[in-house]
């Protein structure tokens, strides 16, 4: 193909993807109707084709994601049926003495350590559930306190290796370490969920009704009476916690997080002796589609150089200047992970930030804009309702419950907070690396 035809392609691409993105954004059709949409006209302009879309890293499915998802849904979809999500539901109302906003605090300060340590999209399978419960209890709406977990999720994503996808592929892609991440990342992701809480109590204070009545018959509920199967439970957890601590060792143990979660679910399925026809009607496969349907659109971006040419523009603007392409890598990065999802759009980065540390240096202060790469697409993730894996995942469950969240409904707190949340990221990377470094 000759490069004006190729030229045509990218154009086209870039079209398809705008189209796609609006209806999603507007909900003039179902979004996975829209993402499959958009993903078949790809293959039709000729923009990617089967061996990039199903088989390549950079510009196709992000296979390891769909089945991390699998295995996490599999593992929730057993659980539920213990009362466990219905024991950490009544202890959270309990302690917050019936108050929203102190349950909101309660769970999105578990979602983010949990995010830490697991990864956001497991996280928030498991909270999600528990939300329901306790909003129910309390008689408030879900969709704040879900689009809070999801935002909570990201940022306690951040501050380590495995708690973003993204971060892996930074983590391999510049040879950092799990403790690089906990040291140079963790700190500031504290000083941020802090942040967060008072945004929260502004943002959603609508939700916070307290209802006296509602308070008195949650102080009189017992925990342990929401359990209905301790045998499960205990295997259930026994599975999570393998799984979790597979999470962490995964670069020791040479499995990927997909593989680790996918045979979890499978044998926890097994362990169980549920109806396997059941538990898999429990899983969200609309999801998983629509991110098969958004991996695809966004991979062809990838294959037509799009999102290649937009980040080398961007960094060539700076002129080879640390602290300018520093600041330019941190909002590109979040403007751009706002409108794609992180895990593609950081993976066609990684490669542009290793030749940028290579030319500083390869080390110490140019190390630096790694960090910078993984606050934007983390942190850019929060802008809009696909910007990342774990909103995503956020709004089918919320559908699944009947308490649909929109598209704007979350980016419109979204945008805000992923304002903040950057901006504030902006003096940390100055004074840390370049002030005292």
């Amino acid at each position: 193909m000759t490069a004006v035809a190729w030229a045509a392609v990218a154009w086209a691409a870039v079209a398809v993807f705008t189209v796609a993105y609006v209806l999603i954004a507007t909900e003039k059709i179902h979004r996975v109707a829209a993402a499959l949409g958009g993903a078949a006209v790809m293959f039709l302009i000729g923009a990617t084709d089967t061996a990039h879309a199903f088989f390549s890293e950079e510009a196709g499915i992000d296979w390891n994601v769909i089945f991390l998802l699998v295995g996490m849904m599999l593992i929730v979809a057993v659980l539920r049926r213990t009362g466990g999500f219905e024991y950490v539901a009544v202890w959270a109302s309990k302690r917050a003495r019936g108050r929203p906003y102190r349950v909101m605090v309660i769970l999105v300060v578990i979602t983010a350590v949990a995010s830490a340590a697991l990864d956001n999209v497991t996280t928030v399978l498991l909270i999600a559930p528990v939300t329901f419960l306790v909003c129910e209890r309390l008689g408030v709406p879900a969709a704040p306190f879900l689009i809070a977990e999801a935002m909570a999720s990201n940022i306690g994503g951040t501050s380590t290796l495995v708690g973003d996808p993204p971060n892996i592929i930074i983590g391999s892609r510049g040879g950092l370490s799990y403790n690089d991440f906990l040291i140079h990342l963790a700190p500031f992701v504290v000083l941020l969920l802090v942040v967060f809480l008072g945004l929260c109590r502004v943002l959603f204070r609508s939700a916070f009704r307290y209802d006296p009545d509602r308070a008195a018959q949650i102080a009189a509920l017992h925990e342990g009476d929401a359990i209905r199967d301790r045998r499960l439970l205990a295997l259930g957890l026994a599975v999570l916690g393998a799984v979790t601590a597979a999470f962490v060792l995964h670069t020791t143990l040479h499995l990927e997080p997909a593989v680790v979660a996918l045979l979890g679910g499978l044998l926890l399925l097994a362990l169980s002796r549920l109806d396997a026809g059941e538990i898999s009607r429990d899983v969200e496969w609309p999801t998983l589609v629509f991110f098969a349907g958004l991996f695809i659109m966004v991979g062809a971006l990838v294959n037509t150089g799009v999102v290649e040419q937009i980040s080398r523009a961007a960094i060539g603007a700076t002129e080879g200047r640390l602290l300018p392409a520093t600041m330019v890598l941190l909002w590109g990065s979040a403007a751009l992970s706002a409108i794609v999802d992180n895990i593609p759009y950081v993976a066609t980065m990684s490669p542009v930030v290793a030749d940028l540390v290579h030319a500083q240096g390869g080390a110490g202060q140019s190390r630096v804009l790694w960090w910078a790469l993984a606050l934007g697409a983390d942190l850019g993730g929060n802008a809009t309702a696909v910007g990342a894996s774990a909103n995503v995942v956020v709004l089918g469950l919320a559908e699944r419950a009947g308490q649909r969240i929109t598209f704007w409904q979350f980016t419109r707190y979204g945008l805000l907070v992923t304002l903040v949340t950057v901006g504030l990221a902006v003096p940390y990377l100055w004074l840390r690396y370049f002030v005292l470094a």
